[in-house]
């Protein structure tokens, strides 16, 4: 009998949860871990919202399916055939949508028979409160001995603006992101996170918690993970792991039991063909990604020694490439503006703060080199370091093969925004400035 899957997903979340070691409100996803398998070293395909999930849900990187930007703003994928849910909807599988989707404007035409209605619920409360309860319904209904379900639940939090923290979280005994100077604006900010995080894991609880009271637990392979790293300033829609780092928990079939916290570095292109080999489906050709299954019986301490990232539009053209191992981190950056690009870090108090001190003077450099053995956290570029040019050589001709193996558009120049999508310029300020049509 084939497992059923569960896709559950957030939005900004990164790895900002209790089992990845962070004081975080999180009960439900801690339990899901303590049941499941935790992947510390686990990384998105692109710090960016569509892109990233385009990537978990195709196999591919974002230039190889087409994602290369915002679906609110234009951006679609390229290829629908290529999505998990057409291939699971071709193995016998019921596909369904509940809440966000993010990749196309239209679900359906990507594999998705059912779109699960919110329904007038949604005064009650949040809409993530109303897909909580939608989804648990769905489960709570599925008949035994009816065909397996391919079941995507998606959150919007922990997407900004967030809420004022609750009286669960006291701003006065919070940190920060080690990106962040530790300061009375961003602690607030921070705890506001916290807060959203707390009401997104009282939604997954719902979901959870449906799952175990109808019996369906041990046969339903749970995915849940979130798109990138958290709505702060120098973390999301950035190459560093602040950007990429994500939480990744699988539970169920497959041998996703038992609370291991595996060490193993995993890209979120290597989802596809896990879900294949538990689910018993046939792996399409097009699979840029890893099965996970050695590492999750124990055959193999690593599922890859490489994986890469990329950035192309956010809310404003930034085009950039890494590739990162167990030890080193390299980015390269395309064009000639020189500093950060603003559009592409969410308003927020963190923001207004060092906007205030000169975030927008900064300059970046054209290329990046970390060393994660010393330098964790991914301050000091080494890129001009002598020492270090053999390593930097080598990271060079990994990304640069890995380019030319996915024919990514950056090989022939700026990549133009196709027709109709909206953009900001680079010297804009907000995200929510007035878009550029293309």
């Amino acid at each position: 009998m084939k497992p059923n899957i569960m896709y559950i997903h957030s939005h900004d979340t990164g790895r900002y949860v209790s089992p990845y070691g962070f004081a975080m409100p999180t009960p439900n996803i801690q339990r899901l871990a303590e049941d499941g398998v935790l992947f510390r070293n686990a990384h998105n395909a692109a710090p960016t919202c569509s892109p990233s999930r385009a990537a978990l849900l195709t196999g591919q990187s974002p230039h190889s399916c087409g994602q290369l930007g915002l679906t609110n703003r234009g951006f679609e994928l390229r290829d629908r055939e290529k999505h998990l849910a057409a291939t699971a909807k071709s193995a016998g599988y019921r596909t369904v949508l509940c809440g966000a989707h993010h990749v196309v404007k239209e679900p359906r035409t990507c594999g998705y028979e059912e779109i699960l209605e919110l329904g007038g619920d949604r005064s009650e409360g949040t809409r993530d409160s109303s897909v909580a309860k939608r989804a648990a319904e769905y489960i709570k209904s599925v008949q035994a001995g009816a065909a397996p379900f391919f079941l995507t639940v998606g959150f919007g939090s922990t997407h900004r603006e967030f809420p004022e923290p609750g009286p669960e979280v006291d701003e006065r005994f919070v940190t920060v992101p080690d990106p962040l100077p530790n300061t009375p604006e961003t602690r607030h900010d921070m705890a506001s996170y916290m807060e959203s995080v707390r009401v997104l894991d009282e939604c997954m609880g719902i979901v959870f918690n449906a799952l175990d009271k109808s019996g369906l637990s041990d046969n339903t392979l749970v995915i849940c993970t979130t798109d990138h790293g958290i709505a702060f300033p120098f973390m999301k829609c950035n190459l560093t792991a602040h950007g990429t780092g994500v939480m990744l928990i699988l539970r169920g079939p497959g041998g996703c039991t038992g609370g291991k916290a595996l060490d193993s570095l995993v890209s979120h292109v290597d989802v596809f063909p896990t879900v294949c080999d538990i689910a018993g489906i046939e792996k399409p050709g097009w699979l840029e990604g890893v099965s996970l299954i050695p590492v999750i019986d124990g055959t193999s301490l690593e599922a890859r020694t490489e994986l890469f990232a990329e950035v192309t539009y956010h809310a404003a053209y930034e085009p950039l490439r890494s590739v990162r191992t167990n030890r080193w981190n390299y980015i390269r950056r395309y064009g000639d503006f020189g500093k950060i690009v603003l559009p592409n870090i969410d308003d927020s108090p963190s923001k207004g703060y060092l906007l205030d001190l000169g975030l927008s003077e900064l300059t970046v450099e054209a290329e990046e080199l970390y060393d994660l053995a010393f330098d964790p956290t991914e301050r000091s570029n080494l890129v001009a370091n002598e020492e270090h040019q053999k390593v930097l050589a080598d990271m060079r001709s990994r990304l640069d093969r890995w380019m030319e193996r996915t024919a990514d558009p950056l090989l022939v120049g700026p990549v133009p925004p196709p027709p109709g999508t909206t953009y900001n310029t680079t010297n804009q300020i907000s995200p929510k400035q007035s878009p550029v049509v293309a």
